[in-house]
């Protein structure tokens, strides 16, 4: 017996039927019209042990979303759903309905230069690591004969696009602009102080709540986000090491004191906070008063003036690493590379400097 269902992601066919006194069931989505649905089907169940064969036979791309609905779904943010729904239109648009057990590393390197040649090296990277985890879990389970995803060159398209931070005379330039306007009833301003002295994501900053803000300690704990793009409710951080206690200066806490008297910390006088569209429209007001030039400057780009403030402050990559929030060193070396090449040039000159120090008596 057979039933279909349109989903997001076209028609879903399931085919059920009792093998040996069970109920067993095959379903595969993606169909893009209900009769391509009614075919397969058809085909499953004129075939004695189709839905068998389906079952322990599913294409790449059936996989793939299959895996990401068992073990993936009920704990992502709607954001996170979303990618693994475009990873899975993706792998169906390349490789249609090829089975799993017969895709190999050359197909699937293929794929990866096919897709890289459109895409930024930080898209691609997140595609591979999402899709290797599923086909590392097939191979643990005897459904594929070797891990295909693994010893892949990766391939991406170079944007020569580098990440926008602003240099210390900035950063100060900013935070005097907009520290001398503050208002408690338009937290905007509030929240770009906490991201450039926290270096906090967005979604971070807008889920404060008081019990997060230890006062005596000058700390702020990082425990959760709000699910700005998809409604606002809180959900979980990025990542479990997101979750994070940091400290903060005084002068922060002292702002946010101001903040006092809603249960979130940027709750503004309409009872909402800010939007990530309201936030970003103010910086960009901010940085033209305060006579700066970044086109393409974001909230986001506040994080990375964050790392380059610490970094020419001389501290340790690996203690900025635990203040972001990322599970280890070399993910903040991969994402900061570009600052780390510029901090190792001026160190080069400087220590090019000392050495030369060594020859004063000479």
């Amino acid at each position: 017996m057979a039933s279909y269902r349109k989903t997001s992601t076209g028609w879903k066919a399931t085919v059920s039927k009792r093998i040996n006194g069970k109920l067993r069931q095959t379903s595969k989505r993606g169909f893009r019209t209900k009769n391509e649905a009614v075919m397969w089907a058809a085909a499953i169940e004129a075939d004695i042990d189709g839905v068998e064969q389906a079952k322990n036979n599913p294409s790449f791309a059936d996989y793939f979303l299959d895996y990401f609905k068992t073990y993936k779904e009920p704990r992502l943010s709607q954001v996170s759903i979303s990618r693994y729904l475009r990873i899975h239109k993706e792998l169906t648009d390349y490789f249609g309905n090829q089975k799993l057990k017969s895709v190999r590393r050359s197909d699937y390197q293929k794929f990866i230069n096919h897709y890289g040649s459109s895409h930024s090296k930080e898209t691609v990277y997140k595609l591979h690591s999402l899709v290797k985890a599923s086909v590392s879990l097939a191979f643990n389970d005897r459904l594929v004969p070797q891990n295909f995803c693994e010893n892949i060159n990766i391939v991406y398209k170079d944007t020569g696009k580098q990440i926008s931070y602003l240099n210390v005379s900035e950063i100060k330039q900013l935070v005097k602009t907009t520290s001398e306007k503050l208002n408690p009833n338009f937290p905007g301003r509030y929240m770009i102080l906490t991201a450039i002295f926290t270096g906090a994501r967005l979604g971070e900053i807008m889920a404060l709540t008081w019990e997060d803000i230890d006062f005596t300690n000058h700390t702020i704990n990082i425990n959760k986000a709000l699910e700005y793009n998809y409604g606002r409710d809180f959900k979980a951080t990025k990542t479990e090491s997101s979750n994070r206690t940091i400290r903060v200066n005084q002068i922060l806490l002292d702002w946010l004191k101001d903040l006092q008297g809603h249960n979130m910390v940027f709750q503004s006088q309409y009872g909402t906070v800010p939007s990530s569209s309201a936030v970003n429209k103010l910086l960009k007001q901010l940085l033209i008063d305060a006579g700066i030039n970044r086109p393409g400057f974001h909230f986001h780009s506040l994080r990375h003036s964050h790392v380059a403030y610490l970094m020419y402050q001389g501290l340790e990559l690996y203690v900025i690493s635990k203040r972001l929030g990322h599970s280890n060193v070399s993910t903040t070396a991969n994402i900061y590379a570009y600052l780390i090449d510029e901090h190792k040039n001026k160190a080069d000159d400087l220590i090019e400097q000392r050495l030369d120090n060594l020859l004063d008596n000479f």
